[in-house]
């Protein structure tokens, strides 16, 4: 199976979200054919999560990309920020997305780390 280019992807993710009345925007955009994706859901009520690839295989067997909480509230942005810094120095291809979500994580699943 060919592998989706991860800008296509981002902007897929960005567009879907749009489309549900959520905003979202790139904060650091990696490598454009296959850079890991890291996902702050912000729930503008000062909480955070912050999803990241799941260990093992990049998508389901539906096609979907399988995801693991790397942050959960009540972790600050600080400690989100850190955790993104420890990412990007083992992998300076990686791509950050925030989305603002109040009530989930903007579509996506995600098994606890």
């Amino acid at each position: 199976m060919d592998r989706l280019k991860t800008a296509i992807w981002v902007s897929g993710l960005l567009r879907r979200c749009q489309a549900q009345g959520l905003f979202g925007a790139v904060i650091r955009k990696g490598a454009e054919e296959a850079g890991a994706v890291f996902v702050i859901v912000n729930h503008l009520d000062g909480s955070l999560h912050l999803l990241g690839p799941a260990p093992g295989p990049t998508v389901d067997d539906d096609g979907e990309r399988r995801w693991i909480v790397e942050a959960a509230p009540p972790a600050s942005q600080a400690e989100i920020d850190a955790i993104l810094d420890k990412r990007r120095r083992g992998d300076p291809d990686l791509w950050i997305v925030e989305i603002e979500d109040r009530h989930g994580l903007a579509g996506l699943a995600a098994a606890p780390a």
